[in-house]
């Protein structure tokens, strides 16, 4: 399909500046329930099983954690496991701490702040992103790949959506079951068409300095294409 040959390079709604914190951090809950859905934060816990085997603590990096759902999930995933987990989240829109805030429990003891992934004190061990790349640009895509490699000690993670036609054309009908906002109807096919392939994938690595071979590119359901890295 003529349409997702290449990545779409359209601008989102939800990242405009000016939009109304109260909207936006309801676009925020409602796509967390997507992700419910979708089992968006399985993919990270499938990394963790294997990147953190063995470890009793780590400390770990969520950048653009939206409303923190991934991070919730990797807390009480690290607590089953008797995991002493130190988990941080940045996002560069500082509604999303306070929406993020509001849904998470105290004793989680996540950190969220708001800024540059690149102000953030590591070292970490783990660095990883959920359905962010997409709203990067490739420039900006091969500098966050960068800042992982000489940042994350153990492995990193980029999750995100899969350019498929039949994602593109599925997800507004489980938007409309869901009832989530128009935003989110509207953004989230724009999403799929801003996604990757895995040819994409090789190819920003390469410009980013990463040899391929070291770096898995791995499909996960529902519709998602990973690129782990375990150190």
């Amino acid at each position: 399909m003529s349409r997702l040959a290449a990545r779409s390079r359209q601008e989102e709604q939800m990242d405009a500046a000016d939009l109304d914190p109260a909207l936006y951090a309801r676009v925020l809950h409602d796509l967390a329930r997507v992700n419910r859905w979708t089992f968006t934060a399985r993919p990270a816990l499938l990394f963790l099983d294997q990147a953190a085997a063995g470890m009793t603590r780590f400390r770990l990096l969520d950048v653009g954690f939206g409303d923190g759902d991934v991070l919730r999930a990797i807390a009480r995933w690290a607590r089953r496991r008797g995991i002493e987990a130190q988990l941080a989240g940045v996002d560069l829109n500082e509604n999303s701490v306070e929406a993020a805030r509001a849904v998470t429990p105290d004793e989680l003891r996540i950190d969220y702040r708001a800024g540059d992934y690149r102000g953030m004190a590591g070292p970490f061990d783990f660095i990883i992103s959920s359905q962010v790349a997409h709203h990067m640009s490739d420039d900006q895509l091969c500098d966050f790949i960068r800042f992982m490699e000489d940042e994350a000690r153990r492995g990193w993670l980029i999750c995100d959506l899969h350019r498929l036609a039949f994602s593109y054309w599925g997800f507004p009908l489980l938007a409309r079951l869901l009832r989530v906002h128009r935003i989110v109807r509207e953004d989230g096919q724009l999403s799929i068409a801003r996604s990757f392939r895995a040819e994409d994938w090789r190819a920003i690595l390469g410009d980013a300095g990463v040899d391929a071979s070291d770096v898995r590119i791995v499909r996960r359901f529902a519709s998602r294409l990973c690129v782990e890295r375990v150190c």
